[in-house]
């Protein structure tokens, strides 16, 4: 944790809808006039997407039927995690980017689903800013999650979210129902032993409920809309937290524990707004003092 570079981390497994508050949080930073340096937590993938699929070929032949980019084996977490501390020690770092399709391989002349090398963060930013599977993750190796000064977790209930993950994996991606089926059962172990923890780490969780039938995820022909479900908002220290003005700002919303507000899932953008926006000016102020800017 650092005041000069404080780092931010959004976790949540694959499908969970990372990448739209993510999108949410470019929109704060655009406003505030942020400069923020943006990390995606594939760049921590141990192999590309051929040397993956190599990998998972192999593991299968041996018996392994639980190989997935979920546990540590198949992560850089080691690299992770210094990028992380170095961020928060002197506001540098090295990373990479993943190019997961022909668009964002284009810039760089090299074929989709491989990696750019590895370079020095941007200079001069104001805070790092981490989207992907591992932002909290603790093994008995590292310790990402103590370098961060906020966590998010992005935690749809099971069936949501593999019902999204299904979509996008299909829609987007061109896989099968079964291919799919088979990526969600091969990953279950290390997704108990190592996306799940995490959100026990986290400061803040944003998990959104359905309520509709998703009781077979798997032949759901629509993903739940957000009208169609609720957002369940839980905050690890509700301590300095305005619940009163949170709760009349989101309309029709109501606490169901002393540190958990309820919404209406459509609320999902302004009930961040709300909530991360007066974070990120104390994270500013902080960052101002510390650097003897106040």
């Amino acid at each position: 944790m650092s005041e000069r570079h404080p780092v931010i981390a959004i976790t949540g497994s694959s499908g969970a809808g990372t990448t739209s508050v993510m999108r949410t949080f470019q929109e704060i930073f655009r406003r505030e006039g942020v400069k923020a340096a943006f990390v995606e937590g594939d760049a921590f993938h141990r192999y590309d997407r051929a040397g993956m699929k190599q990998r998972i070929a192999e593991e299968l032949a041996r018996g392994n039927q639980h190989v997935s980019h979920f546990g540590p084996e198949n992560n850089l977490f080691e690299e992770l995690e210094a990028l992380f501390r170095d961020y928060a020690a002197s506001g540098g770092g090295r990373t990479r980017k993943y190019l997961h399709n022909a668009e964002e391989a284009a810039p760089y002349a090299q074929p989709p689903g491989t990696f750019t090398p590895w370079q020095e963060i941007e200079p001069d930013t104001d805070l790092l800013f981490y989207e992907g599977l591992h932002g909290a993750v603790v093994t008995d190796k590292v310790n990402v999650a103590r370098h961060a000064d906020l966590l998010i977790g992005v935690v749809p209930v099971i069936n949501l979210e593999w019902i999204q993950k299904l979509h996008r994996d299909r829609g987007a991606r061109g896989y099968t129902t079964e291919a799919v089926t088979d990526t969600i059962l091969r990953r279950m172990p290390d997704y108990v032993h190592y996306i799940i923890p995490q959100f026990a780490q986290t400061h803040i969780n944003f998990q959104r409920v359905p309520v509709v039938d998703t009781s077979n995820p798997f032949i759901a022909r629509h993903i739940p809309a957000a009208d169609e479900s609720f957002l369940v908002i839980r905050f690890a220290n509700p301590r300095g937290i305005d619940f009163p003005y949170l709760l009349n700002m989101l309309h029709d919303s109501f606490m169901s524990r002393p540190n958990t507000i309820v919404a209406p899932g459509g609320k999902m953008d302004l009930a961040m707004q709300l909530i991360f926006t007066p974070m990120i000016w104390r994270l500013m102020e902080r960052r101002k003092l510390a650097l003897g800017k106040g």
